[in-house]
């Protein structure tokens, strides 16, 4: 069990706040700026997202970026894809990451504040998805570093778009603007900038206002479907990602 005194300031690219109502806001970042994804931040996220599901005090929480965008850059920082045990860490945090949003088991609410183009799958786990205008969706950089894209978007984008779009989306590196996602299923309302936290809070605090476990147990009984897809499919995404590093590992020794 974990208090949030013990983790609202242990993660360098989380900035948590919680009202007195128990609504959690976690701005992922970099330096107070929009977050630059690298093999750290893909490290401390699984360490984040479990505070997060193991506080009982957490009514309801709302994911947000900082910034342009909420995850639009990434950096080969801190990764390693070309080694066994390089790609066992990545393999590892990839399949706990995708838990661990699950395991928050209090209303999830993602508030894209601009471009998601990595780590999507990310917002396809909240229960609510608010954008603004300016939020496209992608997944970029597996196909421009040669990889499967297996750690998750392969499973999710499907499922809630559809299995012909999804594919078509992944494949690809569809930009996929927030009207678009809407009418499609992936983001609930498209809101100012202005509007978004607002209304995130908003919403959020409604929430709350419900007995605790009504709230709890909802998001369990709503998240059923997705914890068996993740279950049943991102190790075996994961390891297609790794079998294809490793090829492209091979080829850049022999360039």
């Amino acid at each position: 069990m974990s208090r949030f005194d013990s983790y609202r300031n242990r993660y360098a690219n989380a900035r948590l706040t919680r009202s007195d109502t128990g609504v959690l806001e976690v701005a992922l970042h970099t330096d107070g700026d929009k977050l630059v994804f690298n093999g750290h931040t893909h490290e401390q996220f699984v360490d984040l997202f479990h505070d997060i599901g193991s506080d009982p005090e957490n009514r309801v929480v709302i994911l947000t970026g900082s910034g342009d965008a909420f995850m639009d850059a990434i950096s080969p920082e801190g990764f390693d894809f070309f080694t066994p045990l390089g790609y066992d860490k990545i393999f590892r945090e990839g399949k706990k990451v995708l838990m661990n949003i699950l395991d928050i088991e209090v209303p999830l609410i993602a508030a894209l504040n601009g471009p998601v183009l990595l780590h999507s799958e990310y917002a396809l786990l909240a229960d609510i998805v608010l954008a603004t205008p300016e939020t496209v969706f992608q997944d970029k950089p597996h196909f421009d570093f040669g990889i499967v894209p297996g750690d998750g978007v392969n499973l999710l984008w499907p499922e809630v778009i559809g299995s012909v779009r999804g594919r078509y989306f992944v494949l690809t590196r569809q930009v996929l603007d927030a009207k678009t996602a809407k009418e499609w299923g992936a983001v609930n309302e498209v809101v100012p900038a202005a509007d978004l936290l607002p209304r995130a809070r908003e919403i959020a605090e409604s929430l709350a206002a419900l007995p605790p476990l009504t709230a709890r147990y909802t998001r369990i009984a709503l998240t059923q479907k997705l914890r068996r897809i993740v279950d049943e499919g991102a190790g075996y995404g994961l390891a297609l990602e790794g079998i294809s590093a490793a090829e492209v590992a091979r080829s850049m020794a022999q360039a």
